[in-house]
């Protein structure tokens, strides 16, 4: 493809298995070219049929797809049309590989974990004229429609919360010497709902195996480097991830700090009585994510012409937070046993509960008083009997 050829609006193919992976390839590639009309797939045999189907501008394909191979795929291309731009992904660096697949004359031969800059150039390179940019605009509601009926069909595609953390500062000092420092990329980021869903989300993916993860550091150890870098800095692409309207970002704001000293007071209490502070810090951290994506998806309501108001904004969230917050998690296969213990925040009546189902549901009870309401009485509560906690504990994790 050259610049005197190439398409007003390209068709784009991106096939490949993780569907955390395979996200960021879109955000990346829409990044680009907003316009892009893009089919995604898991399987290689489903790619086959859609290029037996349709006429493509660009493929990107992952060598280890399930079925047919990103290679044979490639193959099968270069025997139809040689010129076509097919950049193939593949976490095989060996020599052995790499001349395997250069006498198919792959436009790129990209190797894991992914390079977002090159990523980016080359396909600004293959999709852009020199010195062009596309501006899409943000389509218009629907004649008639209402903010219900608006926020019940996003409920179940929404792409999660508002980023808290500027992730590219985060990522720039958690780089050293060494590479990229886990333990510097935790602190950085470990009080972002979105961020610590995401990873612990990609963690659990059909790319990885063995024990669930369930916090944000078994995610980074569990994810390659580069990975985690990647999934986070990707994030920063996705719309609306940033707020704009004042009083969502009121609320965005009261939501991550409820979320926040939730967290620091069970980790508190948990490391007290010790049990597993890390799952009850991110139990904690978590159990806001749908307030937040409801937020994020007003501010589309808000972009595509629909009225805001901070009433509308306080019923949308009583009405649809709880919703949005269980749709996400099941969409985005959180293990069961952490979404049990978001589960014991609201609720320990009818079933029996972990002792860290009651720290959570404690330190969420805490976080909610205000400065000027004391302990007594949530010293005296169910839970805090349970768990044998008394006015003077809570007084020096409240202090602590």
């Amino acid at each position: 493809m050259t610049a005197v050829d190439l398409p007003a609006v390209p068709r784009v193919l991106i096939a490949e298995a993780d569907p955390w992976s395979r996200d960021l390839l879109k955000q990346v590639l829409l990044n680009v070219r907003c316009d892009a009309r893009l089919d995604v797939c898991a399987d290689g045999q489903h790619a086959a049929t859609l290029l037996g189907e349709k006429t493509y501008d660009l493929i990107l394909a992952d060598w280890e797809l399930p079925g047919v191979d990103g290679l044979s795929l490639l193959r099968s291309v270069r025997q139809k049309r040689r010129s076509l731009p097919f950049i193939l992904l593949s976490s095989r660096n060996d020599s052995a590989s790499v001349r395997e697949a250069l006498p198919l004359a792959p436009t790129a031969y990209l190797t894991r974990p992914l390079n977002m800059e090159s990523l980016t150039q080359r396909l600004q390179d293959l999709l852009l004229n020199e010195g062009e940019s596309v501006y899409c605009e943000i389509p218009p509601l629907a004649p008639g429609m209402t903010l219900p009926a608006f926020l019940e069909r996003r409920r179940e595609v929404c792409d999660g919360a508002p980023l808290r953390v500027d992730v590219k500062a985060a990522v720039q000092r958690s780089l050293g010497p060494e590479g990229l420092d886990l333990k510097q990329l935790e602190d950085q980021v470990h009080s972002d709902p979105q961020i610590t869903a995401v990873l612990i989300a990609a963690a659990n993916s059909a790319g990885y195996h063995g024990t669930p993860v369930q916090t944000l550091p078994e995610a980074l150890h569990k994810l390659v480097p580069g990975q985690s870098m990647n999934l986070i800095l990707g994030l920063a692409l996705k719309h609306n991830v940033v707020l704009g309207d004042p009083g969502l970002v009121a609320y965005a704001e009261r939501h991550w700090q409820l979320s926040q000293d939730s967290a620091d007071y069970a980790r508190r209490l948990a490391r007290m009585l010790e049990l597993d502070h890390q799952r009850c810090y991110s139990a904690c951290i978590l159990h806001r994510l749908g307030d937040l994506a409801l937020l994020r998806c007003l501010e589309d309501w808000r972009q595509g012409g629909g009225a805001l108001d901070d009433q509308t904004i306080g019923e949308s969230l009583d009405a649809f937070g709880a919703a949005y917050g269980s749709a996400l998690r099941t969409r985005w296969r959180l293990p069961l046993e952490l979404r049990q213990l978001i589960a014991g925040i609201y609720s320990l009546e009818g079933g029996v509960y972990s002792r860290e189902a009651q720290v959570v549901n404690l330190a969420v009870q805490m976080a909610r008083l205000t400065e000027h309401e004391g302990l007594e009485e949530l010293a005296g509560s169910k839970t805090a009997r349970l768990l044998k906690v008394g006015l003077p504990e809570l007084t020096r994790v409240r202090k602590a």
